[in-house]
């Protein structure tokens, strides 16, 4: 697949890896996309230091993909948690992508650490490269048509 001339200097792929592009930023979707809202538990559940999860969790408030919502436990003060916005979920398929890349690729000892399945029928979540008619692309099916 060839790139007409002036595609790399305008790359949404680019310019998405400059959001989001960090090992930790994508740990911390990972979180999110898992339902983690709360911040000590981003900072456990990734092994991140506090700093850095608050670093990255204002990084990606910034980007638009988390937004802060206030809670109270009873007795407690306010607290903010961490919710996926519309732009988060549309990362989802990207999250995804990884994991299904990881599981085939990774070799990580002892096979897969989760599975995801849809609440629907059961069936394992995967990503899926599709035509916007529904068809499947094989590798090698995708061709750059045009430049906008």
């Amino acid at each position: 697949m060839d790139a007409p001339t002036g595609v790399r200097e305008h790359c949404t792929i680019a310019a998405t890896l400059d959001l989001v592009g960090s090992r930790s930023s994508l740990l911390l979707l990972r979180e999110a996309a898992l339902g983690t809202r709360r911040f000590a538990d981003f900072a456990v559940r990734t092994g991140l230091s506090e700093p850095m999860t608050a670093r990255r969790l204002a990084e990606l408030v910034d980007a638009g993909l988390l937004a802060r919502a206030d809670y109270r436990e009873p007795g407690q003060r306010v607290r903010q948690e961490y919710r996926l916005t519309p732009a988060g979920l549309d990362f989802l398929p990207v999250i995804t992508a990884l994991r299904q890349w990881g599981d085939a690729h990774a070799g990580v000892p002892g096979g897969p650490p989760i599975a995801v399945a849809h609440a629907g029928c059961g069936a394992e979540v995967v990503a899926e490269v599709r035509c916007t008619h529904g068809h499947p692309v094989p590798p090698g099916e995708s061709v750059v048509t045009h430049l906008r």
